[in-house]
C-alpha cells in the first residue's frame, strides 16, 4: 500500500508540476520511510543488524515507483511534461485542429490509469518486498506530519495560486458540458483562457499574495524567480522550432518516406505502432523532449503523404516519448532514483523493459479509441 500510495501521489503531482521536481520533492520522504522499514526489519530479525537499507527490494520498488509514476502522471495534462507541449503544438500546427486542455485529459486519462495499474502490479511482482506487513511506518508518517505543524501562509498562498490555475485550465471544459461547444459562452471562455495566459496569471498571484503584509513581503520574489531553470523553458520552444524546421526543410518527409518504403508501412495501424516504438527507443538513449521533437515531425508528413490522418500516430508518438523506463539516462527522474544507490542498473533495465513493451501496447490500443470517442482529428 505504501508503494502504491507513493505512486498515486507522484502521478497527481507530476500532472501539473515538473516530473523531475516531483521526484526530487518526494525522494527524502521515500528514503526516510525506507530507513524506518529497514530498522523494523532489523528489530524483527528479518535482516542482519548491519544490513544496508539501500539493498532492500522494497526500496527499489518504492523508488522506481516514484520515477515511473512521474512519467505516467506527466501524460495526464498538456503541461505535464515537455513532450506533451511539443507534440501538441506540432499536431495543432499541422492539422489546424486545437486540442483543448479537457480533450487532452480525456484522451490521456485511460492511458494513465491502465498504465498505473500495470505499473503497480508488475512493480511489486518483479521487486517483491521482503516482508508484507510491518509496524511503525504509520507512526513515522504521523510523527513527521505533526512536526511540520499547521500550513504556513506561504504554503496556503501557493495552494490558492495552484487551485486558481487548475480551475481556469478546466473552466472551458465545464462550460462546454453545460452549454455545448457551439455556445457563445464556451467560445468566449475558450478563446480567452489560453493555457499559457492562465499559467502566467497563476504565477503572478505568487508575486501579489502576501506572507507578511506589514513588511510588504510576497510569497514569491524576483530573486526567487531568477533561480528558475529558464534554460528548460527555452528547451521546450527549441523543440517545437526544431520540429517545424524538420517539416519545412523537407527532411522529415524524406525520413518518413524512406521508412515507409523500407519497413512496408502502409496504413494507420502500422504507422501508429512504428511511431510509438521509435519514440520509446529514442527516449531511452536521449531526453524525452528530443524524442518528441524528432519523431512527431517525421510522423506527420509521412501520414500526409499516404493520405492518412496524422492525429492518432502523432499523439501515440507524443505519449510514447515519455515512456523511457529502462536506463538512468532516459529521464531525469530515472537518474535521480538511480543516484540513490537503491536501484541497481540491472533491476532498472529488467523492470523498465516490461513497462516499455506494455506501454507501447496500451498506447497503440487506447489512444485511437479515445480520440474517436472525444471526436477530434480527421
Amino acid at each position: 500500500r505504501i508503494i502504491i500510495a507513493f505512486g498515486v501521489i507522484t502521478c497527481i503531482l507530476s500532472a501539473f508540476v515538473s516530473n523531475t521536481a516531483t521526484v526530487a520533492m518526494l525522494m527524502p520522504t521515500a528514503l526516510g520511510i525506507l530507513a524506518v522499514i529497514a530498522k523494523m526489519m532489523q528489530d524483527r530479525g528479518v535482516v542482519k543488524a548491519n544490513f544496508d537499507p539501500l539493498r532492500l527490494r522494497v526500496g527499489a520498488a518504492l523508488l522506481l515507483m516514484l520515477a515511473y509514476g512521474a512519467s505516467v502522471g506527466g501524460l495526464l495534462t498538456p503541461v505535464g511534461s515537455p513532450p506533451n507541449l511539443i507534440g501538441r503544438g506540432l499536431i495543432e500546427e499541422a492539422t489546424g485542429t486545437r486540442i483543448s486542455f479537457a480533450q487532452w485529459m480525456a484522451i490521456a486519462f485511460p492511458v494513465c490509469l491502465a498504465m498505473f495499474i500495470v505499473l503497480a502490479i508488475i512493480m511489486v511482482l518483479l521487486n517483491r518486498p521482503e516482508i508484507r506487513q510491518i509496524e511503525g511506518v504509520e507512526e513515522y508518517v504521523r510523527q513527521h506530519r505533526e512536526e511540520q505543524g499547521p500550513m504556513s501562509r506561504a504554503e496556503k498562498n501557493t495552494l490558492v495560486a495552484f487551485g486558481f490555475t487548475v480551475t481556469l485550465w478546466l473552466l472551458p471544459a465545464v462550460v462546454s458540458l453545460v452549454g455545448g461547444t457551439e455556445s457563445d459562452a464556451y467560445i468566449f471562455v475558450d478563446d480567452r483562457l489560453d493555457e499559457g495566459i492562465v499559467a502566467v496569471l497563476g504565477a503572478s498571484l505568487l508575486f501579489i499574495l502576501p506572507t507578511n503584509w506589514k513588511k510588504r513581503e510576497a510569497t514569491l520574489t524576483w530573486s526567487d524567480a531568477a533561480k528558475i531553470d529558464w534554460g528548460t523553458i527555452l528547451l521546450f520552444g527549441t523543440g517545437i522550432i526544431f520540429g517545424s524546421l524538420l517539416a519545412e526543410t523537407g527532411l522529415a518527409e524524406t525520413i518518413g518516406t524512406g521508412a515507409s518504403e523500407n519497413l512496408n508501412i502502409t496504413n494507420v495501424v502500422t504507422i501508429t505502432v512504428f511511431s510509438a516504438v521509435l519514440a520509446v527507443l529514442i527516449s531511452e538513449t536521449t531526453s524525452n523532449t528530443a524524442s518528441a521533437a524528432v519523431i512527431v515531425p517525421i510522423v506527420i508528413p509521412l501520414c500526409q503523404a499516404m493520405g492518412v490522418d496524422p492525429f492518432v500516430p502523432a499523439m501515440a508518438a507524443t505519449f510514447a516519448a515519455s515512456f523511457g523506463f529502462m536506463l538512468p539516462v532516459s529521464t531525469p527522474q530515472n537518474a535521480i532514483v538511480y543516484g540513490t544507490g537503491a536501484v541497481p542498473i540491472t533491476r532498472m533495465i529488467r523492470t523498465g523493459i516490461f513497462f516499455d513493451i506494455l506501454g507501447v501496447i496500451l498506447i497503440v490500443t487506447i489512444v485511437p479509441v479515445m480520440i474517436a470517442v472525444v471526436g477530434i482529428g480527421g
